[in-house]
């Protein structure tokens, strides 16, 4: 198995902090929102910290295996792929919910998250102490809330009721916490979700140039907002948030769907009008200057043996067959998103690069590979292959970035509030606006993923989870999707999943830092 070292931060992020306290973002309110386009806007004296703050986004525990593993390998579209042996016990623990209280996986996703809040933690203390109210410091402070409200937002999901640190300290023994309601967990990130969005820029550009690409802005903020409010059905909140954003004028879809993930030499799909929250990554030729992560190696083609052309990665994260059976062939996204062993790539139009993969084998055999489909959403550019260097026996693909939030939710995620709230008019024509994209933008009156208009509320439910399982199919929605909507008992039952599957047990080095002030959730 190709291995992540493990990060040696200690689980209850029992590391040096500040005995002070900063409840929250709410004492920066006070302020006007900041101007769109920030033209003259300096670095303020949070500036390393909020950098810090995205190179930590590149962590295991949100860009790599631990995060696919929670957020996609549950699924029932999603399996662990690879080889047999690889990770083998990925099956047992994620596909079949036999989950287990520790492992390296499962401990690095806890600990990757709460040391970002700790060092959310740090930057907002710092703001606080120095009383930095600048327009530069409040973008930073922005930044800061927002990654803690992703950061805990990621732990709800996963875990339900976990320690709620929302101050910096020195001694280790002040982490200590038992855990907080959910209640109270999203009571700080609503809060820190509001800050956010006050101080967050609507967007990086001075005439015209984006200065920061993935940087993140009030449409992030917004985007995120909507995300932990549908999680809670909150439906007026999620209309009012995804509103936000598409009255921003700054996002729009993707013309073709495929344009979603192209990461070549020209940059094109990186940072496109879809984007609202990116993960940046980049290597340089032959390897040199590598600011890269593991997201889009983990998912490439893996080939092993001595014939080893293919060995594009490791090959988690590949499609089932369930996923495959239940897709209408008349749907272009399909082909897309899955790529077939044994089989031509598509070439362009589906966002292939005009070769034919290696035949399937189960066993491996010499020049085949073990998986039946692959992820094309991360399958990897040809071009970048031979410029990175990046090929062959050391395959991978560094320099594809992690579409974390893109437009495409925005639009779902307002169809279905308002489908909610009894607006099937307005429900329909956004569910449109992702099928007619998804049809190669054909109109109205077309065969090919055609419309579906408002008949009633029942029919609309089905179709909008329906569009949000093709549209984001391997991106790691559909379990958090699946467990929301109240469905995962009735699709994922014969995979052995049962209601306590929907939170995972809190790691149990975790409790036995804490000296059994953590309480193990419930079932485990």
């Amino acid at each position: 198995m190709k291995k992540i070292k493990k990060t040696s931060w200690l689980l209850l992020i029992a590391v040096p902090m500040l005995l002070l306290t900063v409840a929250g973002c709410k004492k920066f309110l006070d302020r006007k929102p900041l101007t769109a386009t920030l033209d003259d806007l300096h670095q303020g004296g949070l500036e390393a910290q909020s950098l810090g703050l995205y190179s930590t986004l590149k962590y295991a525990g949100y860009s790599t295996l631990p995060w696919l593993d929670f957020n996609s390998i549950r699924d029932d579209d999603a399996q662990k792929g690879s080889s047999q042996t690889d990770g083998a016990e990925i099956n047992a623990e994620f596909e079949h919910f036999n989950y287990t209280k520790d492992d390296w996986a499962t401990n690095t996703y806890w600990n990757d998250h709460f040391y970002m809040i700790n060092l959310c933690n740090k930057e907002l203390f710092t703001a606080d102490s120095l009383k930095l109210t600048d327009d530069a410091s409040l973008v930073n402070i922005g930044e800061a809330c927002f990654f803690r409200a992703y950061s805990y937002f990621e732990l709800v999901k996963a875990y339900g009721q976990v320690p709620l640190i929302n101050f910096y300290y020195t001694n280790a023994a002040a982490g200590i916490r038992p855990k907080a309601s959910v209640d109270d967990l999203y009571k700080l990130i609503d809060s820190d979700l509001n800050v956010a969005v006050r101080y967050l820029p609507l967007n990086w550009e001075v005439a015209g140039v984006n200065r920061f690409p993935g940087r993140l802005t009030r449409g992030a903020a917004n985007a995120l907002a909507a995300q932990t409010h549908i999680q809670r059905q909150h439906w007026d909140s999620v209309v009012a948030h995804c509103n936000a954003v598409i009255n921003s004028g700054q996002y729009q879809l993707a013309t073709n769907f495929t344009d979603i993930w192209k990461d070549g030499l020209n940059g094109v799909g990186k940072n496109g009008p879809e984007s609202i929250f990116e993960m940046q990554v980049t290597i340089g030729e032959n390897g040199t200057n590598n600011q890269g992560v593991q997201w889009g190696t983990c998912q490439n083609v893996r080939q092993g043996g001595a014939t080893n052309d293919w060995n594009l990665g490791w090959g988690w994260n590949t499609p089932t067959d369930k996923l495959v059976a239940d897709w209408d062939n008349a749907d272009p996204r399909k082909a897309a998103t899955i790529l077939y062993s044994g089989q031509f790539d598509g070439g362009a139009a589906t966002g292939g690069y005009g070769a034919t993969l290696p035949p399937y084998d189960p066993l491996g055999a010499a020049g085949h590979i073990e998986q039946k489909y692959w992820n094309k959403k991360v399958y990897s550019d040809p071009a970048m292959r031979a410029f990175t260097g990046q090929i062959g026996a050391s395959g991978g693909a560094d320099w594809i970035n992690h579409r974390i939030i893109r437009y495409a939710d925005v639009i779902l995620m307002l169809a279905e509030a308002s489908n909610e709230l009894g607006d099937g008019a307005t429900a329909a024509t956004n569910l449109e606006l992702i099928r007619n994209r998804a049809s190669g933008n054909l109109g109205a009156g077309r065969s090919i993923v055609p419309p579906i208009p408002f008949t009633d509320q029942a029919t609309m439910r089905t179709a909008i989870k329906n569009e949000r399982r093709w549209e984001f199919a391997m991106e790691g929605y559909r379990f958090n999707d699946l467990v929301r909507w109240g469905d995962a008992t009735t699709v994922l039952s014969g995979l052995g999943y049962t209601p306590k599957n929907a939170l995972y047990p809190i790691p149990q080095p975790a409790i036995d830092l804490s000296g059994n002030v953590l309480v193990q959730n419930p079932d485990y």
